[in-house]
């Protein structure tokens, strides 16, 4: 078991006071078996009434509404988890599964619905075709054929860091050959969905404490992954930009079917074409030592 204390700082200034539209938070972790939600609280400056909802998915939304016109915006969440996920997982794939090709329940193929569609334009088919260069035969072992194509990604892809906002179309990124955790997410998503897998984009934090894994170059930092149902497994975390499966080191925000729709802090305001200075996210995710 591990213990984390995370804090996540969200900065926006402005060249005057402006007046701020209602914005949408998405920053609360994620609970699950492998993660335990110890605490929770989220401070934001100028004040604002906060409302608490769940989308679709189940993630936790903040809508938070302002009163007063600031030259700036702070969001801070502090968050206490207890993170059990093992670092080698063993997963109990069902028989009918562990080859592929294999077929979905009907009932695992409408649930899945929109997550085993491809998101992205691929009308050559020219991820497709890249994904199943990675078959290595039919059938084919599953989990080997899913780990396949994320060390695939991880092999021939460089990671970058990029802070502006946005991610890479999968095409572009394979093109490039160049892309960040969340372009690294998207291509791999769309990949195993082009084979007929459901999978989702997965956004929150990665624990970094040797500061070996791409993604962070401090203890921890914002990051993006993907996971794959696999029917008996259930839902597979596949992490392509560190090379890695199951959810070690990996801190859960939100799931969804798009990696736009998992923006931590979004919203807007009101004032001069060139009011906006800039942003800035600091993030620390810390071991809290438990007593023997």
């Amino acid at each position: 078991m591990t213990k984390l204390s995370i804090h996540h700082r969200t900065t926006y200034r402005y060249r005057e006071d402006v007046a701020l539209l209602p914005h949408i938070l998405m920053m609360r972790p994620r609970e699950s078996r492998e993660l335990r939600l110890l605490s929770h609280e989220l401070t934001i400056n100028p004040a604002a009434q906060i409302s608490w909802s769940n989308d679709v998915f189940g993630n936790a939304i903040v809508s938070a509404t302002f009163q007063s016109r600031s030259a700036g915006l702070e969001v801070d969440s502090f968050a206490t988890v207890d993170l059990t996920a093992a670092a080698w997982p063993v997963f109990d794939i069902a028989a009918s599964a562990i080859n592929y090709p294999f077929r979905y329940a009907d009932r695992d193929w409408t649930d899945l619905g929109a997550l085993a569609a491809q998101q992205y334009p691929d009308d050559a088919q020219q991820l497709r075709n890249w994904a199943k260069a990675f078959i290595a035969g039919n059938p084919t072992d599953t989990l080997s054929l899913l780990k396949d194509i994320s060390l695939g990604i991880a092999s021939t892809i460089s990671y970058e860091s990029r802070e502006e906002e946005g991610t890479q179309v999968p095409l572009a990124t394979l093109a490039r050959k160049r892309g960040s955790c969340r372009d690294f997410a998207v291509l791999f998503a769309e990949a195993v969905r082009s084979l007929g897998f459901g999978a989702r984009i997965v956004s929150g934090y990665l624990f970094n404490p040797n500061r070996l894994l791409a993604g962070s170059t401090d203890n921890g930092s914002t990051h993006a992954w993907t996971e794959v149902f696999i029917p008996g497994a259930g839902w597979i975390t596949f992490d392509p930009t560190n090379r890695s499966m199951g959810g070690a080191n990996l801190i859960p925000v939100a799931v969804t079917r798009d990696i736009a729709h998992a923006v931590p802090v979004s919203g807007s305001y009101t004032g001069t074409a060139d009011a906006f200075l800039s942003m800035d996210v600091a993030v620390d995710v810390t071991q809290i030592e438990v007593p023997l």
